[in-house]
């Protein structure tokens, strides 16, 4: 930047933070709520997934958000929050996904989140499905492999409009629904091992999530005056990891695997270059002319989860990273967190620059954050944590979402990931600690639950009161 003085974010920039039922909430059998597949899934994606709940189970209490959610969201408006991001348990409003008639409990428990949302000023953002379809509809069924499941999420999300859609504006259907290819269970309930799931039943699933997010756009648009719904895609910019051109094409094919779902939510069909991969992959996909029309009604946003860039390459020996989901090989210019990830704040500048010439639509950064390890300490007689390692890493990418947005971006809002301390998606721990709020409980369900502010907590709370000048 020519000036000295740090640009500040836009005055109606919505600052904010994010979380997912299944890893805050817990009461995970309480007032009517029916099994999800987070229930058999103890170990995330680490380990198979079980034949019922069990009680090492983190997500049975998590943080137990269920009660003490007006005590969290009051945490959230002290740090000046604008916007929760959060998502629906689909089986606490249909316990089973196929029920005739939702569960009033359910409801209840929704508005009475919205009722302290709104008491303190801060707007709603909803995820539809965050990794939580009943588990009914995964054994029944078998997840999104099969059609019906349009039909179930079309009603689903029709019950949510009626009850919410006069309070809430921003909507997204699917969690990160690009993850599908790298955890079909957990993103798609797909029952099916994943080494044993073909990759015409993989892409059929795939191409029915696309039907039913675009299906409920339309209904959104029709149903809720000036809402505005977006798609979510977790966003890995890939780099070549040589200038070798076959290292660059590599990267190309990469980055299409992700684009294409992008590809679809934003111009309304399946791209010419996806097209020739499921012809090149023996893939045949069931697709109606209804579909095709369906696939037309495109989104009014898109927002993404970042946490790290990865490299790709021709080299079959290369070695491979670990990351979100979607690991590929080890970038060695760039440190890693403690569980891998590699991190790389110019990367969310190139993803976002990217996706904006691509598809022109509103961006909405709806995860970034530090996983760590964080150790409780007393500061003039204070409980807190010391978290200056979580200050540099989110000041660092909101450094670059700043350049981003003076590169001419429209970028709408920021929430960090995990902003009060959940369970891990990928690993079901809670020691792996995203949150500017440390909730005291542990990997072997020990702890009073009670909530501390961490250091990070004033910082964030600076950092959005100067609408990013505090930054440096």
């Amino acid at each position: 930047m020519s000036s000295t003085e740090p640009q500040l974010f836009p005055s109606d920039f919505l600052w904010g933070g994010a979380t997912a039922a299944n890893q805050i909430e817990g009461a995970y059998d309480v007032d009517g709520k029916g099994l999800s597949i987070q229930d058999v899934m103890p170990h995330g994606i680490t380990t198979p997934p079980t034949d019922g709940p069990t009680p090492e189970n983190l997500k049975n209490e998590a943080i137990d958000f269920y009660h003490r959610y007006p005590e969290d969201i009051a945490l959230f408006a002290e740090m000046g929050f604008r916007v929760f991001r959060f998502s629906i348990a689909w089986s606490r409003i249909y316990p089973n996904g196929d029920d005739a008639e939702p569960n009033e409990a359910g409801l209840a428990f929704y508005d009475r989140v919205l009722d302290e949302l709104e008491r303190h000023g801060i707007e709603p953002l909803i995820t539809i499905s965050h990794y939580e379809t009943p588990l009914h509809l995964a054994r029944e069924y078998g997840g999104w492999t099969n059609r019906k499941l349009i039909g179930f999420y079309e009603k689903y999300c029709h019950t949510l409009f009626t009850r919410y859609g006069h309070r809430v504006k921003y909507w997204l259907t699917f969690n990160e629904i690009n993850s599908i290819i790298h955890a079909p269970f957990m993103s798609g309930a797909i029952p099916t091992p994943k080494e044993q799931l073909s990759p015409t039943d993989l892409h059929q699933a795939i191409h029915h999530e696309l039907v039913a997010s675009a299906r409920v756009t339309r209904l959104a648009h029709e149903m809720i005056p000036g809402v505005q719904i977006g798609c979510m895609l977790i966003a890995i910019p890939v780099y070549p990891l040589t200038p070798d051109p076959e290292d660059v094409v590599a990267a190309m094919h990469t980055d299409r695997a992700n684009f294409a779902f992008g590809d679809v939510h934003c111009r309304g069909e399946y791209p010419g270059y996806h097209l020739r991969w499921l012809r090149d992959n023996g893939v045949e996909l069931q697709i109606t002319d209804e579909d095709r029309a369906d696939l037309r009604h495109t989104v009014d946003f898109v927002s993404l989860s970042y946490y790290m860039s990865t490299c790709a390459t021709a080299d079959p020996d290369a070695t491979a990273g670990a990351g979100n989901l979607m690991g590929g090989v080890a970038n060695p210019t760039l440190p890693a967190s403690e569980w891998g990830w590699q991190i790389d704040p110019q990367g969310l500048r190139v993803i976002l620059n990217t996706f904006w010439e691509r598809w022109g639509k509103p961006l909405f950064v709806v995860e970034n954050g530090l996983g760590a390890r964080d150790e409780v300490t007393e500061v003039d007689g204070v409980a807190t944590v010391i978290d200056d390692y979580r200050i540099d890493y989110l000041a660092a990418h909101l450094r670059q979402l700043r350049e981003t947005l003076v590169d001419g971006v429209e970028v709408l809002g920021y929430t960090s990931w995990g902003c009060i301390d959940l369970v891990s998606a990928s690993t079901a721990q809670l020691s792996k600690r995203y949150g500017f709020i440390y909730v005291d409980r542990n990997d072997d369900g020990s702890g009073t639950g009670n909530r501390l502010r961490k250091k990070s907590f004033g910082w964030y709370r600076d950092v959005i009161a100067s609408r990013g000048a505090r930054l440096g």
